[in-house]
């Protein structure tokens, strides 16, 4: 980033690392997943292709990222565990979970197809995501044995009232056959009722899935002599298992006894109140203006993968702002934001109690959804090309006690793309006459403003000034109260307008 006078900002910015020796697990679940469910009609209680997509895109995290060793789901959510010994991001929570949350959630846009063949995505999904620190392995085995019981009570209860339900009875009719019986009755009424015994049941519905990693031997080429020569590599599979948190289960995989250790014993009933309270919460000052800012994650990569325009592809930046529209529409406290290339900040209204200002929820929500909006989008700006591969964004969260520090943080941001689009611009004008990359680099090392308008001018005929706003400037997103017509008459009403900044 670029160097200002406006630079103190950065010291409004807190450090979330989480200590060594403390095992990362990153817990995502789906926001608003009831009413996704049935917009997209899946069967209930469980819908098998749903939860194999859930799957896949838990492979997917994996394969993508070498340092998580273990994850375990069900229903809407996942639970990502990281090697104890795991640096990824310097162990920042904001970042290892807004990552996480966003590959998942753009790997389960781009999936969609092909598992539901013959339904449109009907609107964006998104996930919430925080970060449990594991004081200890057995802090671990409580919290894994935790979420397959809570797996074990909510598919047995759904199971007793979704077959309720089909059978004639209302929704409230079923709940009330249901209140306070145990488990052992719910067997019984599935049995006697339904002719259906519980333990018959697919195992991915009982007992959730398991995404792990293992060691196999691979041929990587032949020797002269004909002989294979081999190398160990990990691979990821899918397991399920009536008890991920057993010593039998985590002893049979060598990669977790490996990379997190142990189990000491068994253990049979877990309080969850113990498990939360090693939950990760930042709760954000009262009172202060909140900024979110998302960065694409090697997004370097991604755009030559793509081959955008350089230095500036401007469908590339419309699919950006797009997104943030979407994001504003979506999160009614968002009331201002600003980007540019593969950033953009939104700022909440001061007394915001979104999701009672834990940065945890606040970060994951918006960057999910702005992912799942940038994958969704995507044939819209760009109808010819395919999506090669997921974007990813990470984020943070980042409070400002003032009107004047919001706006130099903002102006902090604006001078970055000045200074940063202007160096691109006559970098790739280099690069696109001949010159190596290292040879531009060269030749613009040291150089000034003025002398960089100069070489653009002198060199290529581009007078620096009346290149596109946006690409010079950035550009905004926020609410304007203007007056809308209907078909009843005038109302007052809100639209979103993209403004591109000119100071």
């Amino acid at each position: 980033m670029a160097n200002s006078k406006y630079e103190y900002v950065k010291s409004f910015e807190v450090e979330d690392e989480v200590m060594f020796p403390n095992v990362i697990v990153v817990r995502i679940q789906g926001r608003n997943f009831r009413g996704f469910a049935d917009a997209h009609e899946f069967e209930k209680p469980n819908d098998e292709r749903a939860l194999n997509l859930m799957n896949s895109c838990a492979t997917s995290v994996l394969e993508d990222y070498h340092d998580i060793v273990f994850s375990y789901g069900f229903s809407d959510e996942y639970s990502f565990v990281f090697k104890k010994e795991s640096n990824f991001y310097k162990r920042r929570a904001s970042k290892i979970l807004s990552l996480i949350v966003s590959s998942f959630t753009s790997v389960y846009v781009t999936k969609w197809k092909e598992y539901f063949p013959e339904m449109e995505l009907r609107f964006p999904p998104s996930f919430q995501a925080r970060v449990i620190v594991c004081a200890s392995l057995e802090v671990l085995q409580a919290y894994l044995s935790w979420r397959q019981n809570d797996c074990h009570i909510k598919n047995q209860y759904y199971t007793c009232l979704w077959k309720l339900i089909k059978s004639g009875k209302t929704e409230v009719e079923a709940q009330e056959i249901l209140k306070g019986t145990q488990k052992q009755e719910k067997h019984e009424l599935l049995f006697q009722q339904f002719g259906i015994n519980y333990k018959t049941i697919p195992n991915i519905f009982r007992q959730g899935s398991c995404v792990l990693k293992i060691e196999v031997e691979d041929i990587v080429k032949y020797a002269n002599n004909g002989n294979p020569i081999k190398r160990v590599r990990r691979k990821v599979i899918m397991v399920h298992s009536g008890n991920i948190a057993s010593r039998s289960f985590w002893n049979s995989h060598s990669c977790l006894l490996k990379e997190l250790g142990s189990f000491a014993e068994d253990i049979n009933k877990v309080k969850p109140e113990f498990v939360k309270s090693f939950q990760f919460e930042q709760k954000l000052m009262p009172f202060t203006w909140i900024v979110v800012r998302i960065d694409g994650c090697h997004f370097h990569r991604f755009s030559e993968v793509h081959e955008f325009e350089k230095p500036n592809d401007g469908q590339a930046l419309n699919l950006m702002n797009s997104c943030a529209v979407a994001v504003l529409e979506e999160f009614r406290d968002v009331v201002f934001s600003y980007g540019v290339s593969d950033e953009y900040s939104f700022v909440l209204r001061k007394d915001s109690q979104f999701c009672q200002r834990l940065a945890s929820c606040i970060v994951s929500l918006i960057v999910s959804f702005f992912s799942s909006m940038y994958a969704m989008k995507w044939r819209e700006f760009f109808p010819q090309k395919e999506l090669k591969c997921s974007p990813y964004f990470d984020g943070r969260a980042v409070c400002y006690p003032s009107k004047e520090i919001i706006r130099d943080y903002l102006a902090w941001r604006q001078v970055d793309c000045h200074i940063n689009n202007q160096y691109n611009t006559c970098f790739w004008m280099l690069v696109k006459s001949g010159k190596t990359k290292r040879e531009a680099q060269e030749y613009l090392k040291g150089t000034q403003a003025q002398e960089k308008n100069e070489l653009l001018l002198q060199h290529f005929s581009i007078d620096y000034q009346t290149l596109p706003v946006m690409f010079r400037h950035g550009s905004s997103v926020f609410w304007d109260k203007v007056a809308a017509r209907t078909h009843f008459g005038y109302i007052d009403d809100f639209t979103l307008k993209i403004l591109e900044l000119s100071h």
